[in-house]
């Protein structure tokens, strides 16, 4: 039985996962076989900001990457929102060009997602990683059209328990981001949730995958 692994900063090279690698423009390891590649908020660099997006447009030509990501927006660190969104929008217009879903970093800056989504009108599947918030807020992202990402937050805080379970089967998906457990715990608890096997969980996930990939 083959795991996927939506995001993680971890390269196993287990030939039981497929995992969806992070890599950023400034450190690329083109040993990895599938990864995403993007310009996470936290590192954004104006000095080489041109070079990393040449970088990530030169990658997302190719069939190993898979998406354009991590990317995002982040209103508790200190670059401003401005220049965030500058930044995300650069991107969303590659992935868009390139045909790519789009794998976010997002915290407490969800209304602006939806409104940045609605007003350039975005084509590609967009999935939001490592989902930690309400049920309320997660359905209002899937009736938008967003897709849910979870994993350390499943496993540590009992309340997305509930929040999982109310997620539509084709709009999730599992990951390790950089957590200590492994993919198997993260799927083990997730079919707890839904109350199904792993095997079942399984086939719901990839049937995911292949729509969004």
């Amino acid at each position: 039985m083959k795991y996927y692994n939506l995001h993680t900063h971890k390269f196993t090279n287990n030939p039981d996962v497929f995992e969806l690698v992070n890599q950023y423009p400034w450190e690329f390891n083109e040993n990895i076989p599938s990864y995403s590649i993007g310009i996470h908020p936290w590192f954004i660099d104006e000095n080489r900001l041109s070079t990393d997006l040449q970088i990530i447009e030169e990658k997302l030509k190719l069939s190993e990457c898979l998406a354009l990501g991590e990317c995002g927006l982040d209103k508790r660190i200190e670059v401003s929102m401005q220049l965030q969104i500058e930044v995300f929008e650069k991107q969303i217009a590659l992935a868009e060009k390139y045909q790519k879903p789009l794998v976010l970093h997002l915290v407490a800056a969800f209304d602006e997602l939806i409104e940045i989504k609605k007003r350039l009108n975005i084509s590609v599947p967009i999935i939001i990683h490592g989902f930690s918030k309400s049920e309320q807020l997660a359905k209002q992202l899937i009736n938008n059209g967003f897709y849910l990402s979870f994993g350390k937050y499943l496993l540590r805080n009992s309340e997305m328990e509930t929040v999982f379970k109310s997620i539509p089967n084709d709009k999730f998906f599992l990951e390790t981001d950089t957590i200590e457990e492994t993919l198997e715990e993260v799927y083990q608890k997730a079919a707890l949730c839904k109350n199904i096997s792993v095997e079942e969980l399984l086939r719901k996930l990839v049937k995911n995958w292949k729509t969004v990939f």
